[in-house]
């Protein structure tokens, strides 16, 4: 039974999957990783959630080897985070990724051993971070599981995972199709974050007839047919399904992009439009709403 975990980031899923594992373990079961400067901001400011402290303690690794280690930095993030956690990775350490996009499992593979990395996808959040401060509603629903080529026994270890979100109390469920949602998920992405980051706008301004969900739908379209290329069929029916998952959120929430570009921090355009940009490079296809959005939200942060 797993009884510890350790957090690597802070940021809005951090906080939310955080508080909740605090509440069911206790505090002296969670920990999140950080090292200098970081450590002692955390230390020193804490986080709240939904208005009330958490509960929550920082290491810089020394105390320990991680049960299962989950990360939720942002994707230009990774690679410190990798270096940051690999101290406290042990002969049993399970990992899991609360990234965005459809690469960061293999990352934390090719650094860690494919055996230890979980796959997971996490959606319907209306989660709003500002500073140390997180404001959610809905926490939304976690899908772990592992891909369809498996050469590794992990069946237990997801088993466990579910087992401890379900006693925190989180909606979750073991997905058999991991990757199939992961870029279902990732399609989703593609287009809200990025309208929304580009237009300036919240959940609202893309749930209604108009320029920004227009956008919103072709982007999405383009990273569905790259998908395609990659042997992963996401349909028009899923499609559907996942703008309906978009539509039921809070008209006053926005998506993380956003969150990030009125903070002034790097957005994960890279992740989203560079990565549908580079495989329809790479398949001989034009995906010319992708190029747009890119433009667009590069040259918002060269202006920042």
């Amino acid at each position: 039974m797993m009884e510890h975990v350790t957090f690597v980031g802070m940021g809005a899923l951090g906080i939310l999957f955080g508080d909740a594992f605090v509440k069911c373990l206790g505090p002296e079961q969670v920990r999140f990783l950080a090292d200098g400067e970081r450590l002692e901001r955390y230390r020193r400011e804490g986080a709240f959630y939904n208005g009330e402290p958490c509960d929550f303690r920082f290491s810089d690794g020394s105390d320990g080897p991680a049960q299962l280690l989950i990360f939720a930095v942002k994707s230009p993030d990774l690679e410190d985070a990798i270096a940051l956690a690999e101290p406290v990775v042990g002969e049993d350490t399970v990992i899991l990724s609360l990234l965005n996009g459809v690469s960061s499992e293999e990352t934390l593979s090719a650094a860690f051993g494919p055996a230890k990395v979980l796959y997971t996808v996490t959606q319907g959040m209306d989660a709003v971070r500002e500073g140390n401060r997180l404001r959610c509603q809905s926490r939304g629903i976690t899908y772990i599981g592992r891909p369809a080529e498996d050469y590794f026994d992990r069946e237990e270890k997801v088993d466990q995972v579910v087992a401890l979100f379900q006693r925190a109390g989180l909606a979750v469920e073991k997905e058999a199709d991991v990757e199939h949602r992961m870029w279902c998920k990732f399609m989703l992405n593609v287009g809200v974050n990025q309208a929304c980051m580009a237009y300036q706008c919240n959940y609202g301004a893309a749930q209604v007839p108009g320029e920004v969900r227009d956008t919103m739908l072709a982007a999405m379209q383009e990273a569905r047919k790259v998908g395609a290329c990659m042997g992963v069929l996401v349909t028009q029916k899923d499609m559907e399904e996942y703008v309906a998952v978009l539509d039921a959120l809070n008209p006053q929430g926005m998506p993380s992009m956003r969150q990030d570009g009125l903070a002034k921090r790097k957005s994960e355009v890279e992740l989203f439009a560079g990565t549908v940009l580079a495989l329809a490079k790479r398949f001989g296809m034009r995906a010319p709403v992708n190029q747009k959005l890119y433009d667009i939200i590069r040259e918002m942060e060269t202006n920042c």
